[in-house]
């Protein structure tokens, strides 16, 4: 029996041994799937058992379990997770957002709001969206935005940044640019370029007048917001990207070969000239580019090949570091990003003056708990440009391309025995009699460089006070921020040696070379110089800006069914700067604006909203009456989802909200911003136009007079701009989202110069007066769906769609008779010209047509025009508009992205539609240099599409792509007309990108918590009728062009 006792007692302590052996200790971590940061409090149980764990302060846990247990882990606003332990030892858990968390809370004017019981028009990005393989974040706005117009005109590093409206423009007056606020400084489009998406942890826009009222007379023209991120408690998290990318130009322009150019030049002279003097010989014509013909006697440059590489390499790198612990967390960020140019440089040089683009930033942001209900921010940014390049700007090197000649002379001649210690570069040119140096433009592109360097730093404290303990949902906060910039540009240059032909043995193929511009020379050039000097033209300006702002917020559920949020705001601001427009009194004074915001919102049940927001803004600019300005707006909305009859379609449709705003908005910034105090006039005491000259011979006296600048008017006031907004949002199947909206904006108060005032009254200055009115109409949409189809595999797709147009109500413009020349009830930007029959046949038909003077004798092959009032004559009263506006009236775009396991893909198309530009047939921009392509005219070369197709007597075609020749600007083709007009529109295949993400087993081996590899391109692809450069440039065509890109790039983080 006791044997019996004593086997019975080994058996039962023996079992629970047993049973313990099969169960073991499980480790592991969870994070937030979208920035990798732990996730603290994470639940986790045991399935169908009671046994659990959370996570602790830095997301990790442990438990014990059998290999059979299945573990749920489930955390608010997180899709719960349903993990199988097998023999897993470890797990690495990454938690996604809900879909009806992801945007629970939404940036909006001096705060945040529920989105739920959002009423404005607000649209949310995604950072992630914005990633792309360039240091302009501004690339990255075209098309991934509804109800925001944008679009790139050059490719030059430093200065493409593009041109974005939100819902199009509605004003001709100065200011048509949405309002910038980075953490809620007013920041430029510059400034938005440069921020890294890294830092970002929000980016907003506000598109109507309930979401843009709280900003008053800053607000009329939208809003972006854009807040940067903050640290969270937690150890150091480190996160690493490196990109390195090749750029080339999507498109080049085609010229003629110079062979063709030359027998085109001497057409165009012959043909307007029968007895005028060619300029190229049949010996020239028949040598350059014939095998053996020396190359220096008969040259044949390609410029382009001379001036420009095919491609360049850019690189960029960001690291930024997090954490924090109990009572302080930090967020601190740094990048570096150097972009190159696609110049060539001359080794004989001692610099470099390609293109050398460099930006360095380094933030830090901060949050300290000064108590259980107070908090501290302190923000440090200083962000840093460094800029070498060529004396002209790359759109001009580009341009000089086009306007120079290839077959005069050779961009450099060698060394010989005659110059074998010369110092210098031996420039080809040619001397003309009494005539000044051609154009060089390798001489124009290596004979210096220019540097600018650009910084900002700014100091930004805020103090957050929570008095819930005293009144729930009461907080007040007090901002103050310093922001310092300034500008610095040197050149430095040198005069060029320029070298030309002596003399040419054709039979022995010997050339002797000599200096044009020596000291010694007579051609009256500027005398060559082998040391840099300074041309005069070094530039500073620098700025202060202070900024301060107290906000009072109550935000409270009062109960089951009654929500509030209710908002008070003050705000100053002083600019100071010193520049080269701030040379009078007036303009060196301190600009400075003050203001007071309010919002109130109130929501019911969760099914109807309301809100009302105002501001009242005071500015200097007006007169003492006028001065203060009150814009308020109001905004409603009815979400039919949460309505009881409703219930039965809420598995299908998640949601269903209905909303409208209307609202006054205002602003100041309306002329010229340095043209302040319009109630004062400006007078001019020492005036030399108006000097008067006293005495006689020897014996005089002279004496300036007076001039009046400007006259006061103390009647303008602020512009004004009324909208409305009508708005609808779905929700389908947990997956499908769409936002629809319809806007209506009227303009009032436009500034503009009075027309009607006639000469005799002897006004020295334009009389202004806030009589200008306009108006737009459009709708934005947007589409998005998200779904995690199976375990290992997800998708989503966007689209968005906006289209705005705009036209003119009230215009000062002179009463004409043809109704037609009104800009009345036409679109803002858009262009009246002349309609463009075809070309005439021939001299006769030209002779017998109805008048086109336009000072120029017009020939058969010349652009005829339609008479459109039928008077046998051409003239200003025959313009008509012509073509669509020249900013676009539609954007859109759309993409599709998926994962599978380890691997992710992503495409994204983007373009734009009812926009016209002009091919520049003979033109000049706002500083004299010519930018026309017509041939001959300035040394212009031929365009391959020219020489494909123009009229000539030999070709009388009608529709050619080009009129008949000629060596000088045509006055009658050079109008503003139907012949060069354009469509703009296009689609763009804009970016692309694949990447992987490494197994954990890997990231193990080195300590990291992921790392993905990826590869993308950047404007891959266009579909255009427009084929002669990237179309997106307009009539840009001859700058820099738009950069194709390939990136190879790295994300590495560390937990």
């Amino acid at each position: 029996m006791k044997r019996k006792l004593n086997l019975l007692l080994c058996i039962i302590l023996l079992l629970p041994l047993d049973l313990s052996a099969q169960d073991k200790q499980v480790k592991g971590k969870v994070v937030e799937a979208e920035t990798g940061e732990s996730l603290p409090g994470v639940s986790i149980l045991v399935e169908n058992s009671t046994r659990g764990v959370t996570t602790d302060v830095d997301g990790t846990f442990e438990i014990r379990v059998l290999p059979s247990d299945k573990l749920i882990f489930s955390f608010i606003g997180m899709e719960s997770q349903i993990i199988e332990v097998k023999n897993q030892t470890y797990l690495e858990v990454a938690m996604h957002p809900t879909a009806s968390e992801l945007e629970e809370v939404t940036v909006v004017g001096f705060g945040t709001q529920k989105t739920k019981d959002l009423v404005g028009a607000v649209t949310s990005v995604q950072p992630d969206e914005l990633r792309i393989a360039s240091s302009d974040l501004t690339m990255a706005l075209a098309g991934r935005i509804s109800g925001m117009i944008a679009y790139q005109r050059s490719g030059e590093p430093g200065k493409n940044n593009v041109d974005f409206f939100v819902r199009g423009v509605t004003t001709f007056g100065y200011k048509n640019s949405p309002l910038i606020l980075i953490d809620g400084i007013e920041s430029t489009s510059n400034d938005l370029s440069r921020l890294t998406t890294d830092d970002i942890q929000s980016f907003n826009i506000l598109k109507d007048a309930t979401s843009t009222a709280v900003y008053g007379a800053r607000g009329a023209n939208g809003v972006i917001l854009i807040n940067t991120k903050r640290g969270r408690e937690g150890k150091a998290k480190i996160s690493l990207r490196v990109e390195n990318n090749l750029s080339t130009p999507t498109k080049d322009v085609e010229l003629a070969d110079p062979v063709t150019y030359m027998k085109m030049a001497n057409e165009a002279i012959m043909t307007r000239d029968p007895l005028g003097t060619v300029l190229y010989s049949e010996d020239k014509i028949n040598n350059t580019l014939k095998a053996g013909s020396n190359s220096y006697i008969y040259p044949a440059n390609d410029w382009r090949k001379i001036l420009f590489k095919d491609y360049t390499n850019n690189q960029k790198y960001t690291l930024n570091v997090s954490g924090g612990g109990g009572v302080a967390r930090y967020f601190i960020s740094g990048a570096v990003t150097h972009d190159n140019g696609i110049l060539k440089v001359d080794k004989i040089n001692n610099f470099n003056n390609n293109i050398n683009y460099k930006t360095y930033s380094l933030r830090s942001n901060v949050d300290i708990d000064l108590s259980s209900s107070t908090l501290l921010t302190v923000r440090l940014f200083g962000n840093f440009e460094d800029y070498r390049g060529p004396l002209k700007d790359g759109d001009e090197m580009y341009s000089l391309v086009m306007h120079s000649n290839p077959v005069q002379f050779p961009a450099i001649y060698p060394k010989d025995k005659d110059h074998e210690f010369v110092n210098h570069i031996m420039f080809g040119n040619y001397y003309r009699e009494g005539q000044g140096a051609y154009i060089n433009p390798y001489a124009e592109m290596v004979k210096g460089y220019r540097d600018w360097n650009r910084s900002r730093m700014t100091a930004q404290f805020e103090m957050r006070q929570d008095f819930s303990k005293w009144v729930k949902g009461l907080t007040v906060r007090a901002m103050a921020n310093i922001d310092r910039r300034a500008y610095m540009s040197v050149s430095r240059q040198y005069t060029p040696f320029y070298y030309g032909i002596q003399t040419y043995d054709s039979y022995t193929n010997e050339y002797k070379i000599n200096m044009i511009n020596g000291s010694n020379s007579q051609s009256g050039w500027d005398t060559g110089t082998e040391y840099l000097s300074d041309p005069g033209n070094a530039y500073k300006e620098i700025s202060s800006n202070f900024y301060f702002e107290s906000v009072l917020t109550y935000d409270n559920i009062l109960s089951d069914v009654h929500s509030l949020n209710a908002m008070l705001v003050y705000m100053l601001s002083e600019r100071i700067e010193s520049n080269k427009n701030t040379t009078t009194l007036q303009s060196s004074l301190p600009f400075r604006n003050l203001g007071v915001s309010g919002r109130f919102a109130y929501t019911y049940d969760n099914r109807y909203h309301t809100e009302f927001n105002f501001g009242y803004n005071g500015s200097e600019r007006f007169y003492k009456d006028q001065r203060f300005g009150f814009f308020p707006s109001a905004g409603i909305a009815w979400s039919l989802h949460n309505e009881s009859f409703f219930a039965p379609l809420k598995n299908t449709i998640n949601k269903f909200k209905i909303k409208y705003t209307y609202g006054l908005i205002g602003n100041d910034e309306i002329g010229n911003p340095y043209d302040r105090f319009f109630y004062l006039s400006q007078v001019d005491m020492n005036n030399a136009s108006r000097r008067a000259q006293f005495g006689r011979g020897d014996v005089n006296y002279g004496l300036n007079g007076v001039l009046v600048n400007r006259y006061a008017n103390s009647e303008i006031t602020w512009e004004k701009s009324l909208q409305q907004n009508l708005g609808f949002e779905w929700e389908f199947l947990d997956a499908f989202q769409i936002n629809l909206d319809f806007f209506k904006q009227k303009r009032t108060n436009i500034l503009m110069d009075r027309s009607f005032i006639p000469e005799t009254m002897g006004l020295s200055a334009a009389v202004r007066a806030n009589v200008g009115e306009a108006s737009s109409q459009g709708v934005d949409l947007s589409l998005n769906f998200d779904k995690q189809v199976t375990k290992d595999f997800w998708l989503s797709a966007m689209g968005n769609y906006t289209f705005a147009r705009s036209r003119f109500d009230i215009y000062e413009e002179p009463a004409y008779k043809e109704t037609y020349r009104s800009r009345i009830g036409y679109p803002i930007n858009q262009q009246f010209g002349y309609i463009a029959e075809r070309l005439f046949v021939d001299d006769e038909e030209a002779l017998n047509a109805p008048n086109q003077g336009f000072n120029s004798n017009v020939m058969g092959g010349d652009i005829k025009y339609l008479d459109v009032n039928r008077d046998g004559k051409i003239t200003a009263a025959d313009q008509v508009p012509i073509g669509f506006p020249t900013v676009p009236e539609i954007t859109y775009g759309f993409g599709i992205s998926a994962g599978y396991k380890n691997m992710d893909f992503s495409v994204f198309f983007q373009g734009l539609a009812n926009e016209s530009f002009w091919i520049n047939y003979a033109g000049y921009d706002t500083n004299g240099r010519y930018i026309g392509i017509s041939p001959f005219v300035h040394e212009t070369q031929v365009m391959k599409v020219i020489s494909d197709s123009y009229w000539s007597e030999q070709n009388q075609d009608i529709y050619a792509f080009w009129p008949r020749l000629s060596n000088t600007i045509n006055n009658n083709n050079a109008q503003t007309n139907t012949w060069f007009m354009r469509n703009g529109s296009f689609l763009r295949l804009k970016t692309i990108e694949i990447g992987y993400n490494l197994p954990k087993n890997i990231l193990n081996k080195i300590g990291a918590s992921g790392l993905r590899i990826y590869v993308s391109g950047n404007n891959l692809l266009t579909f255009s009728k427009f084929n002669l450069w990237d179309v997106e440039m307009g009539g840009n065509g001859l700058g820099y062009p738009i950069q194709k890109v390939f990136n190879v790039g790295l994300n590495l983080n560390f937990n």
